[in-house]
């Protein structure tokens, strides 16, 4: 393994080296390549998630395109169905309740 060596390296980054190194058992060396691999694939990954200008652009045209489709209430009703007015008119027995949940309501309807 290549040595690392850093020359001017700030002092309190290098106490925080050194307490990797200490809460980890490692060797300072040890430290510094895994933090440094580390934080190489934190970069690397940072960068991968970006779109270039083209896919940006191809995106915001897909979405505004999107944004202008009409509401259609025949179609595609996930997450925009409305409760039937007449749920709470089903006798208890047919509302899927267990005895305490007809209990509760029967307590609540007294009070």
């Amino acid at each position: 393994m290549t040595d690392i060596i850093l020359h001017d390296i700030d002092p309190l980054l290098l106490d925080r080296v050194k307490r990797v190194a200490q809460a980890r058992s490692w060797p300072l060396q040890e430290a510094l390549m895994h933090l440094l691999e580390h934080g190489l694939f934190a970069c690397e990954a940072e960068l991968a998630a970006r779109f270039t200008d083209s896919d940006a652009m191809a995106l915001q045209a897909a979405i505004a395109a999107l944004e202008h489709i009409p509401s259609d209430p025949g179609f595609s009703k996930i997450g925009r169905m409305e409760r039937p007015a007449d749920v709470g008119a089903l006798p208890l027995e047919n509302q899927g309740l267990t005895d305490v949940d007809r209990d509760l309501m029967a307590y609540a309807q007294k009070g």
